[in-house]
């Protein structure tokens, strides 16, 4: 049941942009300070500091709408919804309207569970978008236990172009919450307008329906079709609990107030992606506001904070997610990750060991440690999690190339290239025609001078895959150039310097080709570049030593076989 909205949201979402940036034409001094600094501030996403510059600035002119709407977007942005109703309350008063202050008052409204309140200033024009305003409606009508009435607006919000499913998915999770789970599984099987398209907390709900009209077999299929053999605790705790013939509460949405929630929830899932991360991020933040236990809306409005590199609101914020919720290791993951983002890696890796030892039969937080360890070079570490990553698994499944993959790369760089081998073939088992392990594994025969055909193939087939992926592209030209085709490595070679210019290596490279087929001022010119490109200080001593004396003697300085093209006699 994933969403798409219709296109005229993100451009909504542009134009709260620029409001946001609007000038409100400051007189006094003070007010200018304040304001300037505060628009700096929220043109990098820097709630904190917005929210502090814009209150000192309407401490100076209370009454100005540009500053008014800042400060809650600001307030919004930090998740202190409190402190934005206010503010909403004094626009809503203003001359000019809001479209942000009107989904704050009503998300006010709902989580008071002032249902008439929220109902009479819809009738009376309050609008927030188009898809909330009628979801709303209908939410609204379920507060007020007026079921014929709030099914007849879900309908009616289905009926809209674009909105079908949105209408029908709250529509099931209404009637689900009043006991109708034949009703409910009826829209969410797909038997009454077709299927919708699944997301996880749909399958849940699903699930959890399916649970309470005793069909325990049919929500376990319906677990393993949707999600398969990789499965977070969560889910895995869910099917073990319908396989041992529990019933599941249905609890994703109980209540009017958490109906809105979700409303919140599914529009800023809809949104990410398609609008700014700053506009999906009031969505999400009113979702938490309005069910601070659903955790999925948690983990949205962190990852969108990362997203706008305000690393320390995003750890903050993963951190909201309680030890006993099934979110809580995908929170510390993205807690792990967002703290390397900020530059403290040895932080990061503690969480991420903590965590493989309180969950170690989760096989994605002990790839996620090695992903670290290997980013940090620390490879026999890396290489370690990984082992025990792979000890996890129960079958051969396609999504485990990449982990076969990191861990050939971390045996690679400890040098133990048998090891390597066997896990770069295995990732290709799984996966046959993945560009990345095909390239690495071709380009590492090349230096390793060793099965060159079986590299070419590789190499090509990469190229095929990604052929605007200057790294492959170069090892193609490399691939060439070490059989002896050096005309034909020529243009691979030039391509893979277009695409990556500055590139040391690729331009190294292209140097090199360039002096195998004589043109050797053109030779000099490109190692000459990749000096300009801060090369590792070996690399570096060796371009310098070609400028000196030409490739040809620091080959055979090096012991190695003189340039000869494969159509020497």
């Amino acid at each position: 049941m994933g969403f798409r909205l219709p296109r005229l949201v993100p451009r909504a979402a542009i134009g709260l942009a620029a409001l946001a940036l609007a000038t409100p034409s400051p007189a006094q001094d003070g007010l200018a300070g304040a304001y300037l600094a505060a628009r700096q501030a929220s043109m990098y996403s820097d709630y904190t500091e917005a929210a502090r510059y814009y209150a000192l600035a309407l401490a100076e002119d209370p009454g100005n709408p540009a500053l008014l709407e800042n400060a809650m977007m600001a307030y919004l942005g930090l998740g202190d919804v409190e402190r934005a109703i206010p503010i909403a309350r004094r626009l809503e008063s203003g001359a000019n309207g809001s479209q942000v202050a009107n989904l704050v008052i009503i998300a006010d409204q709902m989580k008071r569970g002032a249902w008439d309140e929220a109902m009479a200033d819809l009738e009376a024009g309050r609008s927030a978008a188009p898809l909330v305003d009628s979801l709303i409606r209908a939410w609204a009508r379920f507060g007020q236990g007026r079921m014929s009435e709030a099914l007849d607006a879900f309908d009616a919000a289905s009926e809209q172009t674009g909105l079908k499913a949105f209408g029908l998915y709250h529509k099931a999770l209404a009637l689900a919450a009043a006991g109708d789970f034949e009703g409910a599984d009826h829209i969410l099987s797909g038997e009454a307008e077709g299927p919708l398209r699944a997301t996880r907390r749909g399958v849940i709900a699903h699930a959890e329906v399916l649970s309470q009209l005793e069909r325990h077999a049919d929500a376990i299929e319906l677990i393993d079709s949707a999600f398969g053999l990789e499965v977070d605790p969560g889910i895995s705790d869910l099917r073990a609990r319908l396989a041992a013939g529990k019933a599941l509460p249905f609890d994703v949405v109980e209540d009017a107030t958490q109906g809105a929630a979700e409303v919140f929830y599914t529009v800023a899932g809809a949104l990410n992606g398609d609008a700014m991360d700053s506009y999906t991020l009031i969505y999400a933040r009113l979702a938490e506001y309005l069910a601070p236990g659903n955790s999925d809306a948690v983990l949205l409005s962190a990852s969108l904070l990362e997203s706008q590199e305000r690393y320390a609101l995003a750890i903050d914020t993963y951190a909201r997610v309680p030890r006993d919720d099934p979110a809580f290791y995908a929170a510390e993951i993205g807690r792990a990750e967002a703290m390397r983002k900020a530059g403290d890696v040895d932080g990061s890796i503690a969480v991420l060991q903590a965590l493989s030892r309180d969950f170690a039969d989760v096989a994605i937080i002990h790839v996620t440690l090695g992903d670290t360890l290997r980013g940090q070079e620390r490879h026999d570490e890396a290489r370690q999690a990984y082992d025990r990553a792979i000890a996890l698994f129960d079958a051969p499944a396609r999504a485990q190339w990449i982990v076969y993959y990191a861990r050939g790369v971390a045996h690679e760089r400890l040098g133990l290239w048998d090891k390597a081998e066997a896990d770069f073939r295995q990732a290709l088992e799984l996966e046959p025609d993945q560009p990345q392990v095909l390239n690495y594994l071709g380009y590492s025969f090349v230096e390793l001078k060793t099965n060159l055909d079986e590299a070419l193939d590789m190499i090509e087939r990469a190229v095929a895959a990604r052929p605007d992926d200057g790294y492959i592209t170069d090892s193609l030209g490399w691939v060439l150039y070490r059989l002896g085709r050096y005309d034909e490595a020529v243009p691979h070679m030039e391509k893979a310097a277009a695409l990556m210019p500055i590139d040391p290596i690729v331009n190294d490279h292209l140097g090199d080709v360039y002096w195998a087929v004589g043109r050797k001022n053109e030779a000099r010119f490109q190692w000459h570049r990749a000096l300009s490109f801060d090369p590792e200080e070996k690399e570096a001593d060796r371009i310098r030593r070609k400028l000196e004396i030409g490739l040809d003697r620091v080959l055979q300085e090096e012991g190695a076989p003189p340039l000869q093209s494969a159509n020497d006699g």
